[in-house]
């Protein structure tokens, strides 16, 4: 950091009792938008969990094939990559809001297309993948879009907690969506889970409505390839941005083990525990986001990043070896633990350190890394099933992504040594912000 750089804030004094790891509530508390847009995602995200859950199941029961269950991933590739990048320039040229509402309505459109599919007598197998694929590309453009408006509606100093209180949002959605999805599958059907998904997207776009416009910057380039070029050049220059990126699609692809869930709970002749098997890895998200607090007052970001991201795939390998349907909802519940705690410092670094008008395209490059991971992941793992057998696919999975992150690690001495107080990306955004008008908020 340079001579002239700001001085990092002074460290608040730290809370005592629940207050130090209970989830801080400041920005729900000082922002209408925040609040409107983390109920939002809250309700959509509760049911696009009911469709995660019945899509593979019934591709599962038309199909009997785990390859085919893992091709999902494949399927959404391409749009992934694609509309991903070109959704961060579009972010960061077009008005967020507006993006969020109309990539929701599309969404809610896709999901009574799979009702229909699954109300005729003889379901389709092929709307199946064309609906992933669709599906992948909204999410490519809505999630620059939502990423980059969380820091124009909430306060600097207020974005770590607000990763973590989205995260908590994620999680619940994450852990009722699918028990709920168990029952509704297995006693009510398919077409109930797809439904109650397309309501939710009915209220998503109600509150999503009343959130205030978030056009373009004056200074944001036009989306284009070029404009998309320097959003990459910025990020290769950013060897501790590189390093978030690199661990976490690392630990995604080697270790991510959703696909062979509904197998899984086949050979542990326990069929009844494929919605608490979904489920196991946002509440051990969730238990993280409840007991958040303490995340404000680690500053070594980097650190964490590795470190939990190893851990996430010691609990995967756990859940492969053990062969007790209890114990492997344990060590899949760690596994989320580990995974949120990964998430929140990526969040924080991200957000604390990359200028206004380049959020939109960083947020398409990490988009893919935190999105490409898990659906090559699919791949892999459905691919490793039908060759060495489920729990196999599942363990050497988790081995490979101790390895992998463990060499990450020595290869990337920026990651480790980033720390928030004295990164000179940090203190200039400090700087900005502090200078900048205050975020819409209310007392």
């Amino acid at each position: 950091m340079t001579d002239d750089a700001p001085a990092p804030p002074a460290a608040p004094s730290a809370p005592s009792g629940l207050r130090a790891i209970l989830p801080d509530l400041a920005p729900w508390r000082a922002s209408r938008d925040f609040r409107r847009l983390w109920m939002s995602g809250l309700v959509s995200n509760f049911g696009s969990f009911l469709t995660f859950v019945a899509l593979p199941v019934q591709l599962k029961d038309l199909t009997g094939s785990a390859a085919a269950v893992g091709a999902i991933g494949a399927v959404e590739l391409v749009p992934l990559v694609a509309f991903g990048l070109y959704g961060g320039a579009l972010a960061d040229a077009w008005d967020k809001r507006k993006l969020i509402l109309w990539t929701e309505v599309g969404q809610g459109l896709l999901s009574l297309v799979l009702l229909l599919n699954a109300l005729v007598p003889s379901p389709a197998v092929w709307p199946l993948y064309v609906v992933a694929a669709l599906s992948s590309a909204l999410v490519s453009v809505q999630r620059p879009a939502m990423d980059s408006l969380w820091p124009r509606i909430v306060a600097h100093e207020h974005l770590p907690a607000a990763t973590s209180l989205n995260a908590l949002r994620w999680t619940v959605g994450g852990v009722a969506g699918p028990a709920a999805a168990g029952i509704v599958v297995a006693y009510a059907g398919l077409g109930w889970a797809y439904a109650a998904d397309a309501l939710t997207f009915l209220v998503s776009v109600a509150l999503v409505v009343r959130i205030a416009s978030s056009p373009a910057a004056h200074e944001a380039a036009k989306p284009s390839w070029q404009a998309i070029a320097e959003g990459a050049r910025y990020a290769w220059g950013r060897k501790e941005l590189l390093g978030t990126y690199a661990v976490d699609l690392a630990a995604m692809f080697l270790a991510m083990p959703l696909a062979v869930l509904p197998f899984l709970a086949d050979e542990l002749d326990a069929p009844w525990s494929l919605g608490l098997m979904y489920a196991s890895v946002p509440a051990g998200s969730m238990l993280v986001s409840l007991t958040s607090g303490w995340t404000s007052r680690v500053h070594r970001h980097g650190r964490m990043v590795a470190l939990s991201a190893a851990m996430w795939g010691l609990a995967i390998a756990g859940a492969g070896l053990v062969g007790d349907v209890w114990l492997v909802l344990l060590f899949l519940t760690l596994a989320g633990a580990f995974d949120m705690i990964s998430g929140i410092f990526r969040g924080a670094m991200w957000n604390q350190t990359i200028p206004d008008e380049l959020r939109g395209r960083l947020a398409g490059i990490e988009l893919l890394s935190y999105s490409v991971g898990p659906t090559l992941g699919q791949v892999r793992t459905g691919g490793f099933a039908a060759w060495l057998g489920v729990r196999t696919s599942v363990w050497s999975g988790g081995v490979l992504c101790v390895g992998a992150v463990g060499l990450l690690a020595v290869c990337l001495p920026g990651l480790m040594r980033y720390d928030v107080r004295t990164n000179e990306h940090a203190a200039r955004l400090r700087a900005q912000r502090a200078a900048a008008p205050t975020p819409v908020t209310e007392a």
